[in-house]
């Protein structure tokens, strides 16, 4: 078997367990959010997503930008891994616990006069200082070995679902649910760390000068998914404080069902990952195809999810969550075709480490941050919950096409998601020539 082969036959199998794993994952846990929704209503359903919006905002401090960059290093350096390794969950774990105390300040001023927020906040912020053991998910991303992930994120789903089950059974009022992303992040840290071991992972160690090494690789990735995270956060944010927790409750649950299904994509990006890395330095019009592969694979399944989900809106939050939630169908039907360029942009990182392009990464979200506040502080008053949702979707749209067109030393990876869309180069020569 040539390497050609090897590689296509590892990212078929990763990706089937990254699929299949995420299939079940998604499937339970979207049954249980439609019971947890449906009892906790539109308010207290709203508030749960107002203290996620805090934890989203601080991800990228909490994760320093290294998940960005720790499958190359892991690739560059092989003889190092458990020192990239230790070194990397050392420095999330520090700067969790500080972006956590951080949460609970703001949060005690900008909602000095509601204590169940206050609350509610505090305890979901706990669950960052588990989320640094997703680490690991990173070590077996490099290895093409995805499945152990998989294993222990269905584990962890299973005993977070049960969780929520037990507090639908006992009638616990919101802040019991504030903690369930800790159980989750919990459980599978327990048994991502167990397999890492079984499978006779390296010595966990830390290094200043490896620390150094990964933070000055990777800083350009925590400015920008700073600003990613202003705009992943901001509609939530404001939506709280220039309407009420409600309105979060609409638009939280238009986003959620418009990304339902977007696990296959992030198997397919991650699975494909590695292979880019690989070709980048073996054949470079390989690589390059392969990021068209990508970037249409991508496009042209977000833009036919898009379509259903946007068609049957209205019946489709009838019948799982009740006509309570039906102000959502207008937010969704907009935010919904977000996912496409959204996840271009995800696409985008391996060609931007390959090409080492990162610190032009800062420019894009920097504008995109600026973008998505002005103009959800322009159109929530006018529109409510279906302006915070065109807001999202016009910032995403200018981080993945509109600005990487201008930037010159970026027009290239905007050549090649135009080649994508139009469907040009992406087949294989072979595949080409049969087909005339």
């Amino acid at each position: 078997m040539n390497l050609k082969s090897f590689l296509k036959d590892r990212v078929v199998k990763n990706a089937s367990w990254l699929i299949g794993g995420q299939l079940l994952n998604k499937g339970l846990s979207f049954l249980v959010s439609i019971l947890t929704a449906r009892y906790l209503g539109p308010g207290n359903y709203g508030l749960i997503n107002y203290a996620a919006a805090y934890t989203t905002f601080f991800a990228s401090i909490c994760s320093l930008g290294i998940n960005s960059i720790i499958v190359k290093n892991f690739s560059d350096h092989p003889t190092e891994e458990g020192e990239t390794l230790g070194t990397t969950l050392l420095l999330r774990a520090l700067s969790s616990l500080l972006s956590a105390v951080m949460i609970v300040g703001i949060v005690f001023i900008a909602d000095s006069d509601d204590p169940l927020t206050i609350t509610v906040v505090a305890l979901s912020s706990i669950s960052m200082i588990f989320q640094v053991y997703d680490s690991f998910n990173y070590w077996f991303q490099a290895r093409l070995e995805s499945k152990y992930s998989a294993i222990a994120s269905n584990i962890a789903y299973i005993v977070s679902a049960g969780y929520k089950i037990l507090l639908l059974v006992l009638e616990k009022d919101v802040r019991w649910f504030a903690v369930v992303n800790s159980v989750d992040y919990l459980t599978a840290a327990c048994f991502l760390f167990a397999i890492y071991k079984r499978r006779g992972g390296p010595k966990l160690s830390f290094s200043i000068k490896k620390s150094k090494q990964l933070l000055s690789n990777s800083k350009s990735f925590i400015i920008s998914g700073l600003m990613v995270s202003i705009y992943a956060s901001t509609d939530k944010l404001m939506l709280k404080q220039m309407l009420d927790e409600t309105s979060v409750g609409y638009y939280s649950l238009a986003s959620s069902i418009s990304v339902m299904w977007a696990f296959v994509l992030s198997a397919a990006i991650d699975s494909m990952y590695p292979v880019i890395v690989q070709l980048h330095k073996t054949d470079y019009i390989q690589y390059e195809r392969k990021n068209r592969q990508l970037y249409a694979i991508v496009f042209y399944a977000s833009i036919l999810m898009s379509a259903i989900i946007a068609l049957c809106a209205t019946p489709l939050i009838s019948l799982l969550y009740g006509t309570d939630y039906l102000p959502a169908v207008q937010p969704l039907r907009i935010v919904v075709w977000y996912t496409a360029f959204s996840y271009l942009g995800v696409a985008r990182n391996a060609w931007m480490v390959c090409e080492n392009k990162q610190k032009y990464l800062k420019y894009l979200y920097i504008s995109a941050a600026f973008i998505n506040v002005a103009l959800n502080y322009i159109l929530i008053p006018i529109w409510g919950t279906s302006g915070a949702a065109a807001a999202s979707l016009i910032t995403q749209m200018s981080t993945t096409i509109l600005l990487p067109a201008v930037i010159s030393p970026l027009r290239r990876n905007a050549r090649l998601m135009a080649d994508a869309v139009l469907f040009r180069d992406v087949l294989p020569e072979k595949s080409v020539k049969q087909g005339r």
